[in-house]
């Protein structure tokens, strides 16, 4: 079963569920657990390969996004957790969009930070030079180097180093695996399209410039999805403008929230 970090607050039944990029932990949510569990229970996972969680190897078979799935699925079913709203970052914003996929019915709303949704030519070229070089170069550096790439300027330093931190208690045999599996978005994405209405909120960096153009045209074809740029802010928005990334979260699910209250007590 999935590592797992669990906030409860006694005054609520809802949930949020945090999911993680390649390299990360529940560490790279602690400014949004310290201000959403005022509100919300909160449950932070570690995707395969993080913290306490199984290795990626320890599957029978490759794992995929339906693999990761099916263990957010379990955990939810350990903890009794019918439905949650889910926030997620980078990597975790893909893991997320394939979930409203296939479990629709699992999801109340969704925040996608720093969302990776295509890989344009620019992302396809650092995953082929990284495919050239991974044998012989430790990954730390090529993580590194993608990290750099990604979140070139300087006040993009907090969220840089903090994945890179991070990215550095993982094994080498597990970042290789989640590299395979974060090279085709595509298939997701096609997906998403036709998905059950799940409110979505995609949350970018006006810097975040690998992905922002691509997260801007994908949003006007998806139902049920919004999009908020927030200024002077690259990819790992919820670190670099934790604040603000906060406000546009926990109001948009509140908002949800709150509509689901009203249709119950009319319904009474």
């Amino acid at each position: 079963m999935l590592d797992y970090v669990l906030k409860t607050n006694d005054s609520t039944s809802e949930y949020v569920i945090f999911v993680h990029g390649i390299g990360g932990n529940s560490r790279i949510f602690y400014k949004q657990i310290k201000a959403f569990r005022k509100q919300f229970n909160v449950l932070s996972i570690h995707l395969p390969g993080h913290g306490k969680s199984p290795s990626t190897t320890s599957y029978s078979e490759k794992m995929t996004f339906q693999t990761v799935n099916e263990e957010i699925i379990a955990l939810m079913n350990h903890l009794k957790i019918p439905k949650a709203h889910f926030v997620g970052i980078s990597l975790g914003s893909m893991v997320i969009q394939s979930l409203i996929s296939h479990f629709p019915e699992r999801v109340r709303s969704t925040v996608l930070g720093g969302s990776i949704v295509r890989m344009n030519a620019i992302s396809k070229g650092l995953l082929v030079f990284g495919e050239s070089i991974k044998n012989f170069m430790p990954y730390h550096t090529l993580y590194k180097l993608f990290a750099q790439i990604l979140m070139p300027r300087s006040n993009h330093k907090s969220g840089r180093e903090a994945f890179v931190r991070e990215a550095k208690k993982m094994k080498r045999k597990d970042f290789l695996a989640w590299y395979k599996v974060a090279r085709h978005p595509k298939k997701t994405l096609e997906k998403i399209h036709r998905a059950a209405k799940v409110p979505k909120l995609y949350i970018s960096g006006t810097q975040d410039h690998l992905c922002i153009k691509d997260v801007r045209k994908a949003v006007e074809k998806i139902e049920q999805a919004r999009l908020v740029e927030i200024p002077e802010c690259g990819h790992v928005c919820n670190i670099e403008q934790a604040d603000k990334f906060n406000e546009l979260a926990i109001n948009f699910i509140n908002k949800y929230r709150q509509k689901k209250k009203i249709q119950n007590s009319v319904a009474l």
